[in-house]
C-alpha cells in the first residue's frame, strides 16, 4: 500500500448529516450578516418623528418671556422669533417711516392681514416674526439697544444681518438701501391664552 492509500484509508467517511447541518448553519449567519448590514440603511428610510411633524402647528408657551427677550423656536425649517416689546421698543417703531423700504407693510405678502399695522402683531408687544433675512436667508443679530452702529449711526433697535449688511427695525421692517428688499416675514399665528401662542394657525375668523 502505497503512503498516499494508507493515509487515506485512515481519513474517516464524510458524514452526510454533518455537512447539511454546517451548510445550514452557515447560510443562516450569512443571512443574519446581510440583515445587520442592512438595517441601518433600512432604519434611515423610515420618516423621523420630526419628519411627521413638518408643517404642523407649533404651541409656545410665553408665559416666563421676559420684557425685551427673544425666543427661538422652529417651525416649516425656519427660525421663528418670538420678543415680548417693552414700551421704548414699541415707542422707536414711530418716526422710521422715511427711512423705511415699505414702512406700511403694502406688500401683502409678508404678513396676514391681521398684522398688517404699525406694530405688524396681533398684540403690540409681541412680535412674532420669521427671522431669516429676506436677502438671501440668514438669520440677523437681534440688537434692541438704541445707540449708535458701526453700520448705523441713529440705530433704534431692531435686527442686523452680518452676512450682507441688511437691517430691520424692531417691526421686521427693511431700511432703504440695504441687499434686502421685503420686509421680514410675519407668519400666520394665533394666542390661545395670554401665556401661549401658536405658531400656523390664523386667529379664529381671520380672512
Amino acid at each position: 500500500m502505497s503512503e498516499t492509500e494508507s493515509v487515506d484509508s485512515l481519513q474517516k467517511p464524510a458524514d452526510p448529516s454533518r455537512r447539511r447541518l454546517l451548510t445550514a448553519a452557515t447560510g443562516v449567519l450569512g443571512a443574519a450578516g446581510v440583515a445587520a448590514a442592512a438595517w441601518p440603511f433600512v432604519s434611515t428610510l423610515q420618516p423621523s418623528a420630526r419628519a411627521r411633524i413638518v408643517g404642523a402647528p407649533v404651541e409656545v408657551f410665553i408665559g416666563n418671556l421676559e420684557p425685551g427677550q427673544l425666543a427661538r423656536v422652529q417651525w416649516r425649517g425656519s427660525t421663528i422669533g418670538i420678543m415680548r416689546r417693552t414700551d421704548r421698543m414699541l415707542s422707536q417703531l414711530e418716526g422710521l417711516n422715511a427711512r423705511l423700504r415699505d414702512p406700511d407693510s403694502d406688500n401683502a405678502n409678508q404678513q396676514p392681514p391681521y398684522a398688517q399695522n404699525l406694530y405688524r402683531s396681533i398684540r403690540p408687544e409681541i412680535l412674532v416674526l420669521n427671522i431669516h433675512c429676506t436677502h438671501l436667508g440668514c438669520v440677523p443679530q437681534v440688537l434692541p439697544e438704541v445707540g449708535p452702529q458701526p453700520f448705523d449711526a441713529n440705530w433704534r433697535g431692531g435686527f442686523f444681518c452680518p452676512c450682507h449688511r441688511s437691517t430691520f427695525d424692531l417691526a421686521g421692517r427693511v431700511f432703504s438701501g440695504v441687499p434686502a428688499i421685503a420686509n421680514l416675514l410675519v407668519p400666520p399665528h394665533s394666542f390661545i391664552d395670554d401665556d401661549h401662542v401658536i405658531i400656523g394657525v390664523d386667529p379664529e375668523g381671520a380672512a
